[in-house]
């Protein structure tokens, strides 16, 4: 165990983790990633009857995922550093009981209004749960076993990404959206109780303050600029520079804050890790492919291909479960070969994408969507894996979560580009706009590919 991390069990002192804390802790992060992914990717082959359910038109419905996305980008960055202050094991526990909270007010909610907020109060556990369990993960677990368990967890807790379309098809058509939500309740709440049974964690070498100051501005920052992107489109000129500035401001005082801060939440020389920015930038990138990814293909099978939910859930498995196998495969790789992995996963995600815009046959257009399940499961595996390997463990709860609100934001903020396929006037995954909205995000990860390969290339003459 690295110097300044502790992990002890219960109130007594500082222990190596037994070998049943350290499988509680995968347990735990295990199912709170499977609820996290079921309640994210399930719900999309659900939005057209929940948009009939609630009387809410297409331009409404992407709240139902966004909200979702960019409450928990917007809370990640402060509950990492939290959990390595007051204690990972806690901020888990905390994190799957609002979590189960939310989606019992998600699974009763009457309208729309209602439902998105619900949503964002499951946003707030899931932001609880991703960075917290994985600075827990790393942790508990030696160095040679971290990555391998990290990978376990993210591929079990991606089994939801793979089942989640199909279930929640078949939820929906033979009972309803809301059993998705209830789904969730007790999943939560084993999740929670296997928290509980783990070796609490915290970074030692830290005194237990809060940088108060640096957490609202960061807060306040990242909200601003996820509702400026987000809901830019839609608002006058002014507005837009309004909000932009705002967002800036915000920054500002963030950064002026911890240059000065004693305990900054968040310190700047991470900023200067070049590894730890690539691959978190690099998965920026990718996140929003896959997220782009997992709503629009489920969507154009059932608008272009006129696929009933339930056969569009079944035809998407293939690729789904691609895509969840790809987290034990990621956590195999040595962390020299991550960077240069990501740069070819992004190339590799960024022609499949192409492909399917151009694909005529629904055979064809499965099987390259297969081999994009696979390639982009692994690019995000490698995110959360290659980022914690090269960090502090005793801050690991405040490196994974920079990681974690960068590519969840970045996620949340493209979903808007998928809005149009939800449009009701033309029709659920019509082929013109899942076409433009696939294109579009594939021009984006071409050009994080190339931006890495250049990174690479000036490393290496240096």
């Amino acid at each position: 165990m690295s110097e300044g991390t502790t992990v002890r069990k219960g109130t007594g002192g500082a222990t190596p983790p037994p070998f049943a804390a350290r499988r509680w802790a995968l347990i735990a992060m295990s199912v709170g990633v499977f609820c996290i992914q079921l309640d994210s990717f399930g719900l999309n082959l659900a939005l057209p009857r929940i948009g009939r359910d609630v009387d809410a038109g297409g331009a409404g419905l992407q709240w139902v995922i966004s909200a979702y996305l960019l409450s928990t980008g917007t809370l990640m960055l402060g509950t990492g550093r939290l959990g390595d202050l007051f204690g990972r094991r806690r901020l888990l526990v905390a994190g799957l009981s609002v979590f189960g909270a939310a989606s019992l007010a998600c699974a009763l909610a009457p309208t729309l209004p209602v439902l998105v907020g619900a949503r964002v109060a499951q946003g707030a556990g899931a932001a609880m749960i991703m960075p917290v369990g994985l600075s827990l993960l790393t942790n508990v677990y030696p160095a040679e076993l971290r990555g391998r368990a990290t990978g376990w967890a993210l591929g079990i807790g991606g089994i939801a990404t793979a089942c989640g379309p199909f279930v929640g098809g078949a939820l929906t058509e033979t009972v309803s959206w809301r059993a998705i939500f209830w789904l969730n309740v007790p999943l939560a709440a084993l999740g929670a109780l296997c928290a509980a049974r783990t070796a609490e964690s915290f970074d030692a070498s830290a005194p237990r303050t809060v940088d108060w100051s640096g957490l609202l501005s960061a807060t306040a920052a990242l909200a601003a600029l996820s509702v400026v992107i987000d809901r830019g489109p839609h608002w006058p000129w002014p507005a837009i520079l309004a909000g932009a500035a705002v967002t800036a401001s915000l920054l500002a005082l963030f950064v002026r804050r911890e240059r000065s801060a004693a305990n900054p939440l968040v310190q700047l020389t991470l900023f200067r890790n070049g590894p730890y920015m690539a691959l978190t930038l690099a998965g920026a990138a990718a996140n929003t492919t896959t997220v782009m990814f997992l709503f629009v293909v489920p969507l154009t099978l059932q608008g272009q291909w006129d696929l009933s939910v339930v056969v569009a859930g079944t035809a998407f498995l293939a690729p789904a479960l691609a895509m969840a196998v790809a987290g034990p495969l990621a956590g195999r790789v040595p962390p020299r070969a991550a960077v240069r992995l990501m740069t070819a996963c992004l190339c590799a995600g960024a022609l499949v994408l192409g492909c399917l815009a151009l694909t005529s046959s629904l055979t064809l257009y499965v099987a390259v969507a297969t081999v994009g399940g696979a390639v982009l499961g692994v690019a995000n595996s490698l995110t959360l894996i290659a980022t914690q390997g090269v960090i502090r463990p005793e801050r690991a709860g405040e490196a994974s979560g920079v990681t974690k609100t960068v590519i969840t934001v970045a996620a949340g903020l493209g979903v808007g580009l998928a809005g149009a396929v939800t449009d009701q006037d033309h029709g659920v995954g019509s082929e013109t706009a899942a076409d433009t909205a696939l294109l579009i995000t594939a021009s984006g990860c071409l050009v994080a590919c190339l931006v890495l390969v250049a990174w690479i290339r000036t490393r290496e003459d240096r």
